[in-house]
């Protein structure tokens, strides 16, 4: 009898680590890891609040991302800090993984200010 019992709850086990190990084969088909390193540069993540003006535009056309922003050490295993400028002063420099959007720098990011011939009333051609 109590042979039986300890058989069935060693069945009862084994099937809930099947079924555990299924699911999480299924759940971490799209986990990524990410890893970054000191002096890398990242974009943050700025979550939308409703009817909040963010950077002077409403929801829909707020920035989903914000930055280039250093990473001056990784905190933990998950979480980074990040040097922020002085308007952003308020805010807890150390962020999760998951807030964090990987920047590749591009040429193309950097705007050459071209020379513009104003007249007199402040108009251009």
């Amino acid at each position: 009898m109590i042979q039986q019992i300890v058989y069935d709850i060693e069945l009862i086990k084994k099937q809930i680590k099947i079924e555990h190990d299924r699911q999480a084969s299924h759940a971490n088909t799209k986990r990524r890891t990410f890893h970054f390193k000191d002096g890398e540069y990242v974009f943050l993540r700025v979550s939308p609040f409703r009817k909040v003006m963010r950077f002077g535009l409403k929801v829909k056309l707020s920035p989903r991302f914000i930055g280039p922003f250093e990473i001056l050490e990784k905190v933990g295993d998950v979480a980074y800090r990040l040097e922020l400028p002085q308007d952003l002063s308020n805010i807890h420099n150390v962020f999760h993984v998951s807030l964090l959007r990987q920047y590749v720098a591009d040429k193309m990011h950097i705007l050459q200010p071209t020379e513009v011939q104003l007249e007199h009333d402040l108009s251009y051609v």
